[in-house]
C-alpha cells in the first residue's frame, strides 16, 4: 500500500487518509462539509476539494495483492469464527477495519492464548484484542475485536493470520440447571440471608436456580447428610465457621457422604479458603466467607468454569495464583503490611 501526499487532481479512487473539510456543490452556497477518512474518493470528492482549496491531500492507494481493511477484518473474523453456532460466537458487520466478535449466551470465554498471540506476531497492522481466557460472558457481550489498523494489508500477511487463528476461541455455555447451597450456623441464630442472595445473583448470571434454602448445624454428619440428601446438580457449602484446613469439618463431610476432595486452598485474595471436589457426578464447591458479598473473588473463578463444564483441577487453581491479588480490603481484620 502507497500512502502519502499527492495533488489532489491525482486522488482519484485513493483513500483519504484523514478527514478533511470539502465545499459541497452548488458553490454558490457554501456549504461545507466533511469527507471521512477511510472513503474511497470519487470525481465529485475531488471537485469540492478544489473548491474549498485543497491543492494536496494525504491519501492511502492499494497496490496489487493488498486486502482492504474491512475484507481483512471480515476475513479474519471468519477464521477465528469458522462455526459461529458451535463457538457460541456472533460476528458483527465490518467498518473502518474493524469487527467485533459477540457471546451468543452468558458463559466462559475460553481461548487458545498461543493462537491469538501467533496472530498478533504475523503484522503489527493486524489486530485481535479480547477478554482474559476464561472470562465470564453475558450474553451478546463482546468478548474481541479485530482491528487492521491500516487501510489495507498485503494478502500475504492476512492468509498467515488466518491460518495461525483458526477457531481460536468459543464460549462455552452452562451445562448445569441447578445448584443447592448448603448453609451451616455455629449458634442456634439463622444466617444472614446476604450470602444466598449473592449466590443466587452469580447463578442467575449463568441461567441457573437454587434449590430452597438449608441451612444446618455445623457438624460433620449433618453436612454429610445434606450433601447426600441435595437436589441441586451443583453443590455448594457456605460455612459459619471458616475452613481452615483439609480435615476441618465441612471437607471431612464432603468424605464422610461419599465423595473426594480435589483442592483445598487457593492463591487467590480474596478466597483462599475454598475447597472443590465431587459427590458422585456432582461437583462440589466450599465457598469461602468472601462469597457472601457480590464482589469478585476466587469462588467465582471456580464457580465459572464447573458451571460451564470445564474441568478444574488442583494445578488450574494453582496457577490461578497470577493475577489473583483481585483486591485490598481496608477493613480486613489483619491488613497486609510491609514484611506480613
Amino acid at each position: 500500500m502507497k500512502f502519502g501526499p499527492v495533488p489532489v487532481r491525482d486522488a482519484l479512487g485513493a483513500i483519504a487518509a484523514h478527514s478533511i473539510r470539502a465545499t459541497a456543490r452548488p458553490y454558490a452556497l457554501q456549504l461545507d462539509y466533511k469527507i471521512a477518512k477511510g472513503t474511497e474518493l470519487t470525481a465529485d470528492h475531488i471537485e469540492d476539494l478544489i473548491e474549498e482549496g485543497h491543492s494536496e491531500i494525504v491519501v492511502a492507494r492499494l497496490e496489487s495483492g493488498d486486502v482492504h481493511e474491512n475484507d481483512a477484518a471480515l476475513r479474519l473474523a471468519q477464521a477465528l469464527v469458522p462455526d459461529a453456532d458451535g463457538q457460541g460466537l456472533r460476528i458483527s458487520g465490518a467498518g473502518a477495519g474493524r469487527v467485533n466478535l459477540y457471546a451468543l449466551n452468558s458463559g466462559v470465554l475460553q481461548l487458545d492464548v498461543s493462537q491469538i498471540a501467533a496472530v498478533n506476531a504475523i503484522d503489527p497492522m493486524i489486530t485481535v484484542a479480547t477478554v482474559p481466557d476464561y472470562h465470564r460472558v453475558d450474553a451478546d457481550g463482546m468478548v474481541a475485536t479485530i482491528k487492521i489498523i491500516s487501510y489495507a494489508v498485503p494478502e500475504t500477511h492476512l492468509d498467515q493470520a488466518t491460518a495461525a487463528a483458526t477457531a481460536a476461541l468459543r464460549v462455552r455455555s452452562p451445562v448445569y440447571s441447578s445448584a443447592t447451597l448448603i448453609e451451616t450456623r455455629v449458634t442456634q441464630e439463622m444466617p444472614s440471608g446476604k450470602g444466598r442472595a449473592a449466590m443466587a445473583g452469580r447463578l442467575e448470571r449463568m441461567g441457573m436456580m437454587l434449590s430452597p434454602r438449608v441451612v444446618i448445624p455445623h457438624h460433620t454428619a449433618a453436612i454429610a447428610t445434606a450433601l447426600k440428601d441435595a437436589q441441586g446438580e451443583v453443590l455448594f457449602v457456605l460455612t459459619g465457621s471458616a475452613t481452615s484446613d483439609p480435615m476441618d469439618v465441612a471437607p471431612e463431610a464432603l468424605r464422610m457422604a461419599g465423595g473426594t476432595v480435589t483442592r483445598f486452598g487457593m492463591p487467590v485474595d480474596p478466597g483462599n479458603l475454598l475447597f472443590l471436589g465431587h459427590l458422585g457426578e456432582k461437583p462440589v464447591i466450599g465457598l469461602p466467607g468472601c462469597a457472601r458479598s457480590p464482589a469478585l473473588n476466587g469462588a467465582d473463578w471456580v464457580l465459572e468454569r464447573v458451571v460451564c463444564g470445564i474441568d478444574v483441577t488442583s494445578a488450574d487453581i494453582a496457577a490461578m495464583g497470577v493475577g489473583g491479588l483481585l483486591k485490598e480490603i481496608p477493613n480486613r481484620p489483619r491488613p497486609r503490611r510491609d514484611g506480613e
